[in-house]
């Protein structure tokens, strides 16, 4: 017989008809009940939210050995005093004595700067009289916009008066023509070359890292491609100055050229610093200083597209003495102003002759 349907009903048994079950599972009062019910409420947004929070749990990592000098380096660098100088809200000094911290810096003309650090080299005081005059130009890494700012540079200026920089550069220069290799190893070239130069290099008899600056010739670029792969960033380029027509030019650039590089601070962003020899105060002030308009000038040249001021102070100095002086660096950038200033100055020393 049948389970009737309450009985039916009694064991969670619904919609059942008369053949779709066994009869001894029927006839059976064991059998199991299987209830469904509905998740209680906010159990599926509960189980969403843990599952996201499992994919988004980051993995601690274990943190090795930190030196003593190192440790909460971030807050160190916060509390540090700035490096970007402001002393357009002081006051101008009235006297040759005052207290340097509440007014603003005195601006040398340069030739009087290099005469104040030739006084204290003097045998009577440092006895450094051919000591090696350093410059530091500060700068203002704002890029175009506010958010970004300049990367760091390494450039290479020629200048006027060469000088003795402790630096040894060899230069490797490419070029087809014969006279044109002659004209580069006269001028200080280690090696020059054409083709078969750079089947030597290919053939390994040659290294590449023997040499710190590769300069060519527009002409030979197409058969030079093949050295890329071995020259990476080195490879000749115009805008790095190391792809021209002039190689007698570029090698006396490379070989007696001030080597800079503009690094940007790591904590405050928008300022970065140059510093460089640009001399020994043995040599003539006026050689100096063109020298110091030579390199300004370069400078100026990474200047980005928009309003204000790139290099922001110049300050001369050099060592034992720890005297700093700050020079007028605005009048060197326009060449033209510079120009006038010589005929100016040569006028000058003219008329008091003749008086």
């Amino acid at each position: 017989m049948l389970l009737p349907t309450f009985r039916l009903l009694q064991h969670g048994i619904t919609n059942v008809c008369n053949n779709s079950l066994p009869k001894s599972v029927l006839e059976s009062s064991s059998f199991l009940q299987t209830r469904h019910y509905a998740a209680r409420k906010g159990t599926r947004e509960r189980k969403k939210k843990a599952a996201a929070k499992a994919k988004s749990k980051v993995v601690e990592q274990k943190v090795g050995f930190i030196p003593h000098n190192q440790r909460n380096r971030e807050q160190f660098l916060m509390k540090r005093e700035k490096r970007k100088f402001d002393d357009s809200m002081r006051r101008d000094p009235i006297d040759n004595v005052f207290v340097a911290k509440y007014y603003k810096w005195i601006v040398y003309p340069f030739t009087e700067a290099v005469e104040c650090h030739r006084q204290t080299h003097h045998p009577d005081m440092y006895n450094k009289p051919n000591a090696p005059l350093h410059l530091t130009v500060e700068l203002n890494m704002i890029g175009e916009k506010q958010t970004r700012f300049v990367d760091n540079f390494t450039r290479i200026v020629g200048i006027p008066h060469k000088f003795d920089q402790n630096e040894e550069r060899a230069i490797l220069a490419f070029t087809k023509n014969p006279e044109l290799q002659q004209e580069a190893a006269n001028a200080g070239a280690l090696l020059a070359g054409g083709v078969e130069l750079i089947k030597q290099i290919q053939n390994g008899q040659i290294n590449l890292q023997d040499f710190k600056f590769i300069i060519a010739h527009p002409e030979i670029l197409p058969e030079l491609v093949v050295l890329r792969g071995l020259m990476k960033r080195r490879f000749p380029n115009p805008k790095l100055g190391t792809l021209g027509v002039d190689m007698k030019d570029m090698v006396e650039q490379f070989l007696h050229g001030i080597n800079y590089s503009a690094i940007k601070d790591e904590y405050e962003k928008d300022f970065g610093a140059i510093e460089t020899v640009i001399g020994t105060l043995d040599m003539d002030p006026k050689h100096l200083e063109e020298n110091f308009a030579a390199l300004v000038r370069d400078v100026n040249t990474m200047r980005p597209k928009r309003a204000g001021h790139f290099i922001s102070r110049c300050i001369l100095w050099s060592p034992p003495s720890p005297e700093k002086l700050k020079v007028d660096h605005e009048r060197y950038i326009d060449v033209g102003k510079l120009n006038d200033q010589r005929a100016e100055e040569e006028n000058e020393d003219s008329e008091r002759i003749a008086l």
